[in-house]
């Protein structure tokens, strides 16, 4: 299934406007974000999806302007030191190093740049309420698909998560993980609406591969039963 990232690619192909794509070819340590992650620009400016955030971001939107205003087919390779204490490093505490390639794409002649989007990110929320209802749609914006998964029918439906790949309710947490497949591209957010479900999806999430894991902690969550 296309992301919205490739959606907003193929719609800028078949409609003949030239854009910038910069995309991770090599991380060597920690960095925010892994190989393949893809920021583009298009002819208006405007900016979709990410290669990590704060100053490794600025400085490719920078270069990716730089490179629309060139035209540069052919793309420039450049090369982010994500530390605090070498000289011309970006200040930040990651530690690792980023290569990015920075690419202008012809609408018209745009090569292969659509297998780029093959292996995409996938964000399974475990949990339909109020947290996930404010995080789906930024994890959308950057360049997910998301998956819904709930005990509740009323909570994960595509009339409350419209954009979302998909949509489960269940009724134990535990029997999704047999039709669902995960592997390095998995992001696994655990924000059931109490702490039962939390460990449920945990002892089996613990079992699959990912990216990613993370649940969230509340101490109003702990003292309510439901």
């Amino acid at each position: 299934m296309a992301n919205k990232l490739e959606y907003h690619v193929r719609d800028d192909i078949e409609n003949g406007r030239d854009f910038v794509l910069a995309r991770i070819v090599a991380t060597r340590g920690s960095s925010p974000r892994k190989e393949d992650s893809i920021l583009i620009m298009n002819d208006k400016g405007q900016f979709l999806g990410t290669v990590g955030g704060g100053k490794i971001e600025a400085e490719t939107e920078k270069k990716c302007r730089e490179i629309f205003a060139r035209k540069n087919t052919e793309g420039e390779l450049f090369r982010f030191v994500l530390n605090t204490e070498e000289e011309g490093a970006l200040d930040m505490a990651c530690g690792g190093e980023a290569d990015i390639l920075v690419q202008y794409i012809r609408a018209d002649m745009p090569g292969n740049v659509l297998d780029y989007f093959v292996n995409q990110d996938i964000a399974y929320l475990f949990g339909g309420g109020h947290v996930a209802l404010a995080l789906e749609p930024v994890l959308r914006h950057i360049g997910f698909d998301t998956v819904i998964i709930d005990d509740r029918s009323e909570y994960a439906n595509p009339e409350r998560f419209p954009k979302a790949m998909k949509t489960i309710a269940v009724e134990h947490f535990a029997d999704v993980f047999d039709e669902l497949e995960f592997d390095e591209n998995s992001y696994i957010v655990i924000v059931s609406r109490g702490h039962m479900g939390d460990l449920e999806v945990l002892r089996e999430a613990l079992k699959q591969p990912s990216a990613y894991l993370g649940m969230i902690g509340s101490q109003k969550k702990e003292s309510d039963p439901v």
